[in-house]
């Protein structure tokens, strides 16, 4: 916590921050909930000058980490929305997922998240796992859907090098039929999908911050922060990054790069593509998939309907 302290004193001179000008915090890495408010305070204290009125405060939390008393020490400190990585609410997956939570630890987390005091709560669900049925993915959503959330996440399982999964690649198996049936059932409950993996009521304001491309700063081990055409990478080792918390390594990112990543980002969402990022043969191959039906064009910009071809789109465009 001493080693953010100092980065985020660096950062905040890097990117000229100003006061009250920061929109979003994003307190992530998956368990936040293992570190006592207690030690997020002095941060706080150094943000707050800077975060506007209505900055949106996240936390991610894990259930079975996040206490009654851990709850209501992150509301105190100004965290005012919970991001709970649930994943299932099946006993056999979340031991297939090594996770250290049951089935009531979830729903109890979430109810405990409301009573103290939060009105924005997300939870994660994972799909395209081994044994995924539509009856064990919609009883997965029914339960969801009984507690107090305003958004959910929902991730396909994705096997990365150097994971425990790494080794059983047979874990993950992804149907796009099966992806389609999941996305119609969470939004039949009135949940609007505004980005590939995202839907809600509410449409978090750190999320979008992403997909419109804005400046962030990345603060630890392993964060990553964008400030024009930079990209910023901290140590991923923890104990070099408690060494040395400005050991950053940077990334220049062409024109090209930029580019791309902003229609890749803008097609996975509802932000969609203002006509003047394109060249004029991108405008051609834009416009064709308009009359194709596969993109609508409003306000000077290409939107995308069809999030789960929006990789492909962006591929047939560039």
């Amino acid at each position: 916590m001493e080693a953010l302290l100092v980065q985020l004193d660096f950062e905040l001179e890097r990117f000229n921050v100003t006061p009250n000008s920061i929109e979003t915090l994003f307190i992530g890495g998956g368990t936040p909930s293992t570190v006592e408010p207690k030690l997020y305070k002095k941060l706080f204290e150094k943000l707050k000058p800077y975060l506007k009125k209505d900055a949106e405060i996240t936390s991610e939390a894990n259930p079975n980490s996040a206490t009654k008393e851990w709850l209501l020490g992150m509301h105190a400190l100004g965290v005012n929305r919970i991001s709970f990585g649930v994943q299932s609410f099946n006993k056999e997956k979340l031991r297939l997922l090594n996770r250290a939570h049951s089935p009531l630890q979830a729903k109890e987390a979430v109810l405990n998240a409301k009573e103290a005091g939060f009105e924005n709560i997300s939870l994660d669900l994972i799909y395209a796992t081994l044994g995924d049925t539509k009856e064990l993915l919609q009883e997965d959503i029914n339960t969801a859907f009984t507690l107090p959330i305003n958004h959910i996440s929902a991730y396909a399982l994705t096997i990365e090098e150097g994971t425990p999964f790494a080794s059983k690649p047979q874990m993950s198996n992804e149907r796009l039929e099966l992806t389609t049936w999941l996305f119609e059932k969470i939004k039949a409950f009135g949940f609007e999908q505004y980005e590939i993996s995202n839907f809600g009521r509410y449409k978090s304001k750190h999320n979008l911050g992403y997909w419109e491309y804005k400046e962030y700063i990345g603060l630890g081990s392993g964060a990553v922060g964008k400030l024009g055409q930079e990209r910023f990478y901290p140590t991923t080792d923890v104990e070099a990054y408690i060494n040395n918390p400005l050991n950053i390594h940077k990334e220049i990112l062409s024109k090209e790069d930029t580019k791309l990543e902003m229609l890749f980002l803008g097609l996975r969402s509802c932000i969609g593509i203002a006509q003047e990022t394109l060249n004029t043969q991108e405008l051609q191959r834009a416009h064709l998939l308009v009359a194709e039906k596969k993109l609508f064009f409003q306000n000077d910009t290409f939107y995308n309907t069809e999030y789960l071809l929006a990789d492909e789109i962006a591929l047939f465009i560039s």
